[in-house]
């Protein structure tokens, strides 16, 4: 969400306003304070208060009211409703209830089932202990099970009943990622920061632990020409329609599998176009991602065999992923990188090995623009190209 000169920092929403350059003298440079809240909704409501009070503040002054620098504006305080009345007495596994409710509420699928499985990894471990009562010690054990963890440890039905301690013992050879590491202590710390911000515990020293191994990045492999015609000579019956799409429109799996009908507009005698925006299937996964795709001419062949309402109503993320890796599997594919969502990279490569500027094809994909070092100013003062120029980068990829 974004709040007019608020934002987030550490959890916490933070004001600040400058004031009219010709008053600074009077007034100080700018209205600074903290909203006291991690909840956008609440620091949207009280942001209104304090632009109410600032507008107050500047009237005043210009009437020669304010003889010195103005006092902080007071901003109500959240009412707690602790779930202990005394502080740090609540059990992590209660907190972690209450907790996981209300992200549930907040975040997508895919993402909750992330921060479920983090906090039950410290529930596991810490469950009956009063959140309080955590330590820099605690944190550090914490964080020395996490990093002896196995990547697929997890993921049977069957490990989903068993604690940290226990699938560290089942745990392999092979560790987790860094970047994975890091990710499951991150969410953890913010359960706890939202238990301290709640009023539920004191400040703890439990966060004070780093995680070890680098986060590393592992990069999608790119589809060879040769890769991409055995995959799509296969006329897979699941997966043949919305590969093709993906491949010509550099569409996420998620965005495809979620079209519908509606999505679908024509615009003058440009053709038909794709528009990438929340829908009653699916969101999108970032502000950049809304955006419109030209549709190919070989993707519009193929809309009288797709669906009336939902273009591939039987399709899920999951599915697709799944069914993939099993084709490739059947066809002998095995190198390393090698996913569905390697059919974007695909599309991102065809059009850089064509000559086309990187901040066009930026504005395709979905992607923040690079174009410039300063890219909020660029954002703000470019209106994009053109859909005549999106039409002519699209018409120009190729099927191999």
């Amino acid at each position: 969400m974004r709040i007019p000169y608020a934002y987030l920092k550490q959890q916490t929403w933070l004001y600040r306003r400058n004031y009219p350059k010709d008053l600074q003298p009077l007034l100080g440079q700018a209205l600074k304070q903290s909203l006291r809240t991690g909840d956008a909704r609440e620091a949207k409501a009280r942001a209104a208060e304090v632009n109410a009070k600032y507008e107050e503040i500047v009237a005043k002054a210009r009437e020669g009211v304010v003889l010195g620098r103005p006092e902080p504006v007071r901003v109500a305080a959240p009412v707690f409703a602790p779930v202990n009345p005394v502080i740090g007495r609540a059990t992590v596994a209660v907190l972690a209830r209450d907790y996981l409710a209300l992200r549930s509420d907040q975040l997508r699928h895919g993402g909750f089932k992330s921060v479920r499985f983090s906090v039950g990894l410290l529930v596991s471990l810490y469950g009956a202990r009063q959140v309080g009562s955590l330590s820099r010690e605690d944190g550090r054990r914490f964080v020395s099970l996490v990093a002896r963890l196995s990547p697929h440890v997890g993921k049977s039905h069957r490990a989903r009943s068993l604690s940290l301690e226990q699938l560290e013992d089942r745990s392999g050879p092979e560790k987790l990622s860094g970047l994975t590491q890091k990710r499951i202590v991150s969410q953890v710390l913010h359960f706890l920061d939202w238990a301290y911000h709640e009023g539920h515990c004191p400040k703890l020293d439990f966060g004070a632990v780093r995680v070890e191994a680098r986060a590393r990045t592992n990069s999608y492999a790119v589809p060879t020409d040769e890769e991409v015609r055995t995959i799509l000579s296969t006329n897979h019956p699941e997966l043949g329609s919305v590969l093709t799409f993906c491949l010509l429109s550099g569409l996420r799996s998620g965005e495809a599998v979620g079209l519908v009908r509606d999505d679908l507009v024509r615009r003058d005698n440009l053709g038909w176009f794709i528009q990438v925006r929340p829908n009653r299937v699916r969101l999108l996964k970032t502000d950049a991602a809304e955006r419109v795709v030209p549709l190919h001419d070989h993707l519009v062949g193929l809309l009288p065999s797709l669906g009336d309402d939902r273009l591939f109503p039987e399709l899920t993320v999951s599915r697709v992923t799944k069914q993939f890796a099993r084709l490739r599997q059947q066809l002998g594919i095995d190198r390393p990188g090698l996913v569905f969502h390697s059919t974007r990279k695909w599309f991102i490569t065809q059009c850089e090995r064509t000559g086309v500027p990187e901040h066009f094809t930026a504005s395709i994909v979905g992607h923040q623009s690079a174009r410039s070092e300063n890219r909020l100013t660029y954002g703000i003062y470019s209106a994009g190209i053109s859909d005549a120029q999106k039409r002519a980068i699209v018409d120009g990829i190729r099927l191999p």
